[in-house]
């Protein structure tokens, strides 16, 4: 389809080439001979994409308005045959924008580092979705001056590359905002002995100390300083132990509420100074308010007083991840509204359950929370992707739930087959394929759509055999042949979703894996009581086996992550798989000493199976759920020094 433009479309041009050439078939071309022409008008309201018989129309507001309606008219006009042909059949497409920005939360802090080339990828996809801000979280991984173990080893963007990420993004109506942390969630920041004099506790900044202030002074600085973007998130949020470490023994104790509003203050003059307008987490002063201190508590009274000290130009972003009610987000949208600060909302897709996205929490908490903002007249949601515990779940399987966010912020109310049509022309991809991803863990024993948020894909995958602290909370339940139907189902999944055909393949490998993995510890230690040399001895064979089938697996994932991310964090993945592939030598190892009469018993499998935790228990639904330290062995794989 070759398209000649016309009109006024100066802030998309440098855009528009970006969107054809990932549009297969698209050509703009710079006659209009044998194009169809498509012009351009500037205009308050609704965006629209038109054809009227003999040319198309698109009339935008905003940049990313722009965007949207030409994929709107690509796609539209792809689906009736159009080639360089005037259409018969007109037809006019028009959104009316819910919200005045809609983006994504990237997660640069948990190991994984997107690389410039990855998230240029994805900005055509946001364009092409009518997304206008992309938020980088990125606690330590950015450059700061005089600082240099500051983001050591952890592959921090430079200057220049966020430069180059700004650059691209804001050819295409993108915004992208710094998002670091100016109090709390600073754990890897403050580790090493530089921070010494300026730490509370081990995640925390110690507040009142001018050195703790120049250090967030250079942060702000280095932070911003790449970005058109006058808009700044500083973070503040899970500061559980504020003023409870160092603070304490210089100061004694102080009310919280006091202390958190003087740091905050603190920290606003040193973003304002520098020309920027923040945005912090909410949670703090809920929690702070809260008999409990339960972000979500609706008894919790933040005093006058206090709301009064929170700084005029702040901007409150309450995140919410959680709740299937819509009456329960539109209590807590209301009591942030009530403190008189503009409000944003931050929802997720849940990328950090595990080690796959669990699809069917982020669809149940998606539209209750957009369509309660909706209602309420918030107008800036972002979608977080948050990669906890080792980013092991790659980012770009949630598409499914950021395209939700997109068609939320053009429609009071989504069209599901719209919905999987957008997917289609936007991602590339199937979207049964990506929804797909979240019965790793929506196993027997697991409430319809997770809603507990269990993650057994993970904690089967990387529990030793021996150990098994997760055994007795699957006995009995079909998990292999549950992995075996999932193996089926993703058999062409690669071949469905060409650009995303190496997450597809490391994905039906792991449940390839997952079959003889998710039980083995039950049946070793069944074969074991019972005396079952001949299936031991078949046990053994198999984890010999595993053992190929899992470094297979390590090499898919590796080839993933290369394809998405900097090399550093990766070495923690590798870890884990080199300790999954030992322990499974290991356990052949002890299981043919014990067959050849070389040991006469294997303490492991003597010791009886208890659930993992009292509360956990398929009767509720789930399964329990776990992070890696905690999975692979009860005994200290961090000291206390």
């Amino acid at each position: 389809m070759r398209i000649y433009l016309q009109g006024d479309f100066s802030s998309l041009a440098a855009g528009l080439p970006r969107l054809a050439s990932r549009l297969d078939g698209i050509a703009l071309v710079e006659t209009r001979e044998a194009a169809i022409p498509l012009v351009w008008e500037l205009r308050e309201g609704p965006l629209e994409a038109e054809w009227n018989g003999s040319s198309g129309i698109i009339r935008y507001e905003k940049p990313h308005h722009g965007f949207r309606a030409f994929g709107l008219f690509v796609e539209r006009m792809r689906s009736e045959g159009a080639g360089s042909e005037p259409q018969q059949l007109p037809f006019l497409i028009r959104e009316t924008p819910r919200f005045d920005s809609v983006g994504i939360m990237m997660d640069a802090s948990r190991n994984a580092v997107p690389t410039a080339d990855s998230l240029e990828a994805a900005i055509v996809t946001m364009a092409l979705m009518g997304m206008n801000r992309l938020m980088l979280y990125t606690e330590d991984t950015y450059e700061v001056e005089s600082y240099p173990y500051f983001g050591y080893m952890r592959g921090r963007y430079t200057q220049q590359e966020l430069r180059r990420i700004d650059d691209w993004a804001y050819a295409l109506g993108i915004e992208v905002v710094p998002c670091i942390q100016t109090l709390a969630h600073l754990t890897e920041a403050l580790k090493w002995n530089y921070a010494a004099g300026m730490r509370d506790t081990s995640d925390i900044l110690l507040s009142g100390r001018e050195e703790t202030y120049a250090f967030i002074g250079s942060m702000i600085r280095a932070a911003s300083a790449p970005f058109r973007s006058r808009r700044i998130h500083i973070g503040m949020d899970e500061a559980h132990q504020l003023g409870l470490g160092q603070y304490l023994k210089d100061h004694g104790y102080r009310n919280r509420f006091e202390l958190m509003n003087e740091h905050l203050h603190r920290v606003v003059e040193i973003a304002e100074t520098n020309g920027l307008s923040p945005m912090i987490w909410s949670d703090m002063y809920f929690r702070l308010g809260s008999r409990s201190g339960d972000y979500y508590d609706p008894d919790a009274v933040i005093p006058e007083e206090v709301q009064e000290g929170i700084p005029e130009g702040l901007s409150l972003v309450y995140w919410d991840y959680y709740h299937k009610e819509q009456s329960l987000y539109e209590t807590f949208i209301r009591k942030h509204l009530e403190i008189g600060r503009p409000v944003l909302f931050a929802g997720g897709v849940w990328t950090w359950n595990g080690i796959a996205p669990n699809t069917g929490k982020m669809r149940s908490v998606t539209d209750p929370a957009l369509l309660a903002c909706k209602k309420l007249g918030v107008r800036e949601v972002v979608a977080t992707m948050w990669g906890d515990n080792g980013a092991e779940t790659p980012w770009m399987s949630a598409w499914y739930g950021l395209l939700l966010y997109a068609e939320h912020a053009y429609a009071e109310q989504v069209d599901e087959r719209r919905l999987e049509e957008r997917f289609r022309f936007c991602v590339q991809g199937e979207p049964a394929d990506f929804l797909s991803l979240g019965r790793f863990d929506e196993t027997p024993g697991i409430e319809p759509g997770n809603g507990q948020e269990s993650n057994p894909s993970k904690f089967l995958l990387w529990q030793d055999a021996l150990i098994g602290l997760y055994d007795a909370n699957i006995e009995g339940l079909p998990l292999a042949n549950h992995y075996r139907q999932l193996t089926e189902d993703l058999e062409h999944a690669a071949e469905r979703n060409p650009v995303y055909r190496s997450m597809f393949e490391w994905y039906r490998m792991l449940a390839d894996v997952l079959i003889s993995k998710c039980d083995l510890g039950n049946r070793l230690k069944k074969g074991y009581d019972y005396g079952d040399k001949q299936g031991l001895a078949r046990l053994e064979q198999e984890m010999l086996g595993l053992i190929l089938q899992v470094d297979k697996l390590r090499r898919l994932h590796q080839k993933v992550w290369f394809e998405s991310f900097k090399p550093f964090g990766w070495e923690v993945i590798d870890m884990r798989y080199g300790a999954l592939l030992i322990r499974l030598q290991t356990a052949a190892d002890r299981l043919h000493q014990y067959l050849d009469g070389s040991v006469a018993s294997l303490p492991e499998l003597d010791e009886q199976r208890l659930p993992f935790d009292s509360e956990w228990g398929y009767a509720n639904g789930t399964l329990g759920r776990g992070v890696y330290h905690r999975i692979v062995s009860a005994n200290c794989l961090f000291n206390p020094v």
